[in-house]
């Protein structure tokens, strides 16, 4: 089976550090190494990080060396994060968040991930970026956390017997 094609927010990196966040972070950056899911990485993310701890840097410095997506802003992702905010999905002060959900909606991801549960990992918030998705003839959106994604893949690996 493919590898599947996973869009990670800084949140994620971030959360490798983080003593509530690190197991799943770093159960989740070991499929990545194992090539059971390929990693998409934005510029937008690039940019995010570029002010972090050296640590954090680092980290997406090692990750990027095993096959990762690089995904760069376009005029398509403005407008559907244009119309995300337009939509009240989340408030202009989140339009990086936005952002996010366009790019990996316009790139197929499979999922985004995120450890940010007020803005991406949200039920209200999910429902309403496809609502958008949508009415413009995007496809649906995918937004878990790291320990959600864990928890379908080692399903999947339970069914094929590994």
């Amino acid at each position: 089976m493919k590898p599947m094609r996973i869009y990670v927010d800084t949140s994620v990196f971030g959360g490798f550090f983080d003593e509530g966040f690190s197991s799943a972070s770093r159960r989740f950056f070991e499929m990545v190494r194992h090539r059971r899911v390929k990693v998409m990485v934005s510029d937008l993310l690039l940019d995010e990080i570029a002010e972090a701890p050296e640590p954090v840097r680092e980290l997406v410095r090692s990750i990027m060396e095993h096959g990762c997506i690089r995904v760069g802003a376009t005029e398509e992702a403005a407008r559907l994060q244009d119309w995300y905010l337009a939509a009240g999905v989340v408030s202009p002060r989140y339009a990086d968040d936005a952002m996010h959900v366009a790019l990996a909606t316009l790139q197929g991801a499979d999922a985004i991930v995120s450890w940010n549960f007020k803005h991406l990992v949200n039920p209200t918030r999910v429902r309403g970026f496809n609502q958008v998705n949508i009415q413009r003839g995007y496809g649906t959106t995918v937004i878990l956390s790291p320990e959600e994604l864990l928890h379908v893949l080692e399903s999947e690996d339970a069914k094929d017997g590994r």
